[in-house]
C-alpha cells in the first residue's frame, strides 16, 4: 500500500514539473519573434501542438491552463506583455479567443493517435490549429465589431508561418515519439 501511494506521488511529482516545464517553455515562445513575411511570427502555437504531442490531453490541459492562470495573475508571460499590458486586463482583450484556442487545440492534439504517415499527422495538427484562429476570430469580431474586416487582421497574415510551423511539427512527431521512447498511441 506504501508502495502505491509513493508511486502515486512521483507521478504527481513528475506531471507538476512537466505542467510548469511547458508552461515555461509556452512563455519563452510567446517572447521569441522570428523575422517573417508578411508579419513577424512567434512558435506559441508550435508549442501548443507540441506540448498535446509530447502530454497527452489530460496534461497538455493542465499545461496550457496553468500558463494562461500565470497570465491572468499578471506574469507577463503572454506576447505583447508587459508592453501592451497584463494581467485579466490584457487575457480579456482582442488576443482571449486566440488563448482560449490553446486549450481545444491541445486537448485534440492530444486525444489524436500519430503514426509514420506524415499527411495524417499534417491534418490532425492543421484541425487541432484551426480551432485557435477559430475561437479567435470569434473573440475579435466581436471585440472590434464585424464590421471590420477580422479575416483579413486575425488570420490571413499569420496562415503562412502557420503552414510552416505544422509542417515542421508533423514532420518530426515519429522523431520526437521515438526520441522520447514513447510508442505511436
Amino acid at each position: 500500500m506504501e508502495l502505491i501511494k509513493n508511486l502515486k506521488e512521483v507521478s504527481l511529482l513528475k506531471g507538476l514539473f512537466l505542467a510548469i516545464l511547458g508552461s515555461i517553455l509556452l512563455a519563452i515562445s510567446a517572447k521569441i519573434k522570428i523575422p517573417f513575411w508578411p508579419v513577424p511570427m512567434t512558435m506559441q502555437t508550435f508549442v501548443v501542438l507540441l506540448i498535446g504531442v509530447l502530454y497527452g490531453w489530460k496534461l497538455g490541459l493542465i499545461t496550457v491552463s496553468l500558463y494562461l492562470f500565470e497570465g491572468i495573475l499578471g506574469l507577463p508571460v503572454f506576447a505583447g506583455t508587459p508592453e501592451k499590458g497584463v494581467g485579466l486586463v490584457y487575457f480579456t482583450g482582442p488576443t482571449m479567443g486566440y488563448l482560449l484556442g490553446f486549450l481545444v487545440a491541445v486537448c485534440l492534439t492530444g486525444f489524436f493517435s500519430y503514426d509514420k504517415n506524415f499527411i495524417n499527422n499534417f491534418i490532425k495538427l492543421i484541425f487541432s490549429v484551426s480551432f485557435i484562429y477559430l475561437l479567435g476570430l470569434i473573440w475579435l469580431g466581436t471585440v472590434i465589431g464585424w464590421d471590420k474586416p477580422v479575416f483579413k487582421l486575425g488570420a490571413e497574415p499569420f496562415l503562412l508561418a502557420e503552414l510552416l510551423k505544422v509542417l515542421i511539427l508533423a514532420i518530426l512527431i515519429p522523431k520526437i515519439l521515438k526520441l522520447t521512447g514513447r510508442s505511436f498511441r
